[in-house]
Order: structure tokens, then sequence, then C-alpha cells
């Protein structure tokens, strides 16, 4: 496949067990171009800058269906363990999702709702059926619901917030975008939802002050009997 991962991905892999997305010692076979790949995020960014729009694809995490063993290099179909060494692939492994990684410190776990593995434990996240996605117990009846909210794209990055492995939060108004985006989105002075318009965190003491800023204000005498008419 042209635009494919090059052979220092490839090395990289095998020797350092893993990718900039996950830890694993295993490498996949995308069975949509036959490629090997360290994860399907490799896989999707290689496809996404194909010369040819037409070839551009995504790989479904499901469907793949042959690993190969970073330690002794055998190709096999998808397993917990290598067939040949017997070494471990990754110490959280879902048949499911064909999912591997090796840091267990992320309490992986596999959500039947949501159709894919989330991390963080299972105990501290409970599934929305209305918002269609997990969220953390923090928020059970303290969110508003918004049909499907997480199946949309993070309004400033534009990146799919469902299966996205960046941090997502939940605004006041119930529209979802990244943790991050959301920062910087404060940090530049923006405190209104991208979606809706609505206010992100709580604005009640700058009303206020605005308030008493207008009504400390002298109205200038031109402006005493001036009214403004409807039109229809």
């Amino acid at each position: 496949m042209e635009g494919s991962i090059d052979d220092e991905r490839l090395d990289f892999g095998k020797m350092g067990y893993g990718c900039q997305h996950y830890r694993r010692r295993c490498l996949i076979r995308a069975p949509c171009c036959n490629e090997i790949f360290p994860c399907r995020h490799c896989h999707n960014e290689a496809a996404s800058i194909l010369r040819n729009p037409v070839d551009r694809h995504e790989l479904n995490r499901c469907d793949v269906e042959q690993v190969i063993c970073a330690v002794c290099d055998t190709e096999q179909p998808v397993d917990v363990s290598a067939r040949i060494v017997g070494v471990s692939m990754g110490e959280y492994f879902c048949r499911i999702c064909k999912f591997y990684d090796d840091d267990a410190d992320k309490k992986q776990f596999h959500c039947d709702d949501c159709g894919i593995c989330r991390v963080g434990g299972r105990e501290n996240f409970f599934h929305c059926k209305k918002c269609g996605s997990c969220y953390s117990v923090t928020l059970r009846d303290n969110h508003r619901c918004i049909e499907n909210s997480m199946h949309h794209h993070c309004p400033i990055c534009y990146e799919y917030l469902f299966d996205s492995l960046k941090d997502t939060t939940v605004l006041r108004c119930g529209h979802t975008m990244h943790y991050e985006c959301c920062h910087e989105m404060i940090k530049r002075e923006k405190y209104s939802c991208p979606i809706c318009s609505k206010s992100v965190i709580d604005m009640s003491i700058t009303w206020k002050r605005l308030d008493e800023e207008i009504e400390g204000t002298t109205m200038p005498e031109y402006y005493h009997n001036t009214k403004v008419c409807a039109t229809k």
C-alpha cells in the first residue's frame, strides 16, 4: 500500500515493543490492505495521507484476524500469547476488540454497550444509554443528557470523540469536547460552548459585576428620553 508504514517504524514496533499509541509485544496485519502495523491508529494515520483520496480508509479493530509476535516474528491468528515462544503479547487482551496493551496501569475494561475497550477501571465509570458512552461515576445523575453526545467530532480539533485516545470532558450544557481543547479555549477567554453558545463555566459572578457596573453608570442625558420601538 503506497504511503504505508516504513521499515524504521516496523523495526521500532519489534524492538521497542509497541508504538506511540500502545505498549505491546505484537503487530497486526490489517485485513483491508494486508499491511503490517503496530496498531490500528498507526494504520489509520498512514492510510489518511495516501496520495489518492480514494485509497484512504480506516481499520475496523474487530476485523483484525492475524498478529505478528514482536519477539519471535511469527504470524498467527489473534490470541493472548505467542504460540511458539509462549510470551504474552499484552497484559491486557480483549478478544472482541482484538486489542492488546501491556500497560495494565490504565485499568482497561471492555464496555459491551460502547462496543469498545475503555481505560480507567470499570468501577469508576457507568454507561449512559442516552448519551451513548461511558462517563465517570461522578456524572451519574449529574449531567445533562444529549442523545449520542459522544458520537461526533470535537468542535475545536474535529477529532472523532467516541474512540479518541485523549481525555474528554462533558460541558454544563451536555455537549462534549476534548479536555485539553476546552482548557485551551478557556485560556483564550472563550467561555461559551462552540455548539450551543451556553456558558461552559459558572459565570454568575461575572454577570453580577456587569449588573453592578451598569447600575452604577449614569445614563447620558442625551439618551434619557430615547425609546426603541419594535418594528414589524
